[in-house]
């Protein structure tokens, strides 16, 4: 099976790539802009070929390779960025999947996986979320996800190209930077091995659904061999506070630190949790990564690899 990762030198990519790394008869090509993804988050003997996927040359690429199945996390992900420009956001993640949809269908592509967000569901206290919920994002990163995913059901409608959109909850771990959704706990791991303190919008309270990067990675391999049009929520399905966050941090820290509380930024959704039952239903599996272990994890690679910074 030849699989092509676009953005596959990101932070979630980096994982899949290990996961797929121990599969058989599976060859995986990585199409990177390198923007934020990293050379050496490509393992060695992975192909790893620097295009941007609004690039019309890519359609070559599918023509010469004969993928049987995409993988599709290129993406602006930064919602403050959308924000501020929509235009480049709407470029990237509308236009970029557009033309990976047509080279998939132009190339005979059979599968293709879609990264999505829990942003599309926007602030809804219908939790845990269902995907059948209304779409309501708030921001240009919700829109454009939100609309991708229009795109990918059509494609599978009009085409017959099997279509698996993954909802992904707030995802950390080992390699992430500073944005994207789950990205408070590498800001965490940031102050923290630097001796510093961290900052808190509201009381604490508020909560999220954290889910470890690994075990994204394994409901991206399994979304791929999905026959159909799927929309899947990839969460643990627990309230996890930040306060309870907090505590993970100072475990594997192994002190304690200054916690500064401040206002609530405004637009901050206060709770957040997915369902997971249709992640159990067809991926056949549920995120097992436990926070306190995921954290550690996390922080203890982030001190490896910047602990004398």
């Amino acid at each position: 099976m030849k699989i092509l990762v676009t953005g596959g030198a990101g932070f979630i990519g980096s994982h899949l790539l290990q996961l797929l790394g121990r599969q058989k008869n599976v060859e995986v090509v990585v199409y990177d802009n390198l923007t934020s993804g990293r050379r050496e988050h490509v393992p060695e003997g992975v192909r790893l070929l620097e295009g941007d996927v609004r690039d019309k040359a890519l359609a070559r690429l599918f023509l010469q390779e004969h993928f049987e199945a995409v993988i599709h996390l290129a993406a602006q992900t930064m919602v403050p960025y959308s924000l501020q420009h929509p235009d480049e956001d709407c470029s990237v993640n509308l236009l970029g999947l557009l033309n990976v949809l047509e080279c998939c269908r132009q190339g005979g592509v059979k599968n293709v996986v879609f990264s999505s967000s829990a942003a599309v569901y926007g602030d809804n206290l219908n939790i845990p979320l269902q995907e059948e919920e209304r779409l309501l994002p708030t921001s240009a990163y919700g829109i454009t996800k939100m609309t991708s995913e229009h795109y990918l059901r059509m494609y599978h409608d009009l085409y017959g190209l099997n279509t698996t959109v993954l909802r992904f909850a707030n995802v950390y771990g080992e390699r992430q930077g500073a944005g994207g959704e789950g990205g408070v706990v590498s800001i965490f791991c940031k102050l923290l091995a630097a001796g510093q303190g961290v900052t808190v919008f509201g009381n604490g309270e508020q909560t999220r659904d954290f889910v470890y990067a690994g075990d994204i990675a394994e409901a991206l391999w399994r979304g791929s061999q999905l026959a159909g049009h799927h929309v899947i929520n990839v969460s643990t399905q627990k309230e996890t506070s930040v306060n309870t966050l907090l505590a993970a941090f100072k475990r594997a820290v192994g002190r304690d630190f200054p916690v500064h509380y401040g206002p609530v930024r405004e637009g901050d959704i206060f709770r957040s949790v997915l369902s997971n039952s249709r992640c159990k239903e067809l991926l056949g599996f549920c995120p097992a990564m436990n926070l306190r272990e995921g954290v550690a994890r996390t922080y203890a690679d982030y001190l490896q690899k910047n602990g004398d910074k």
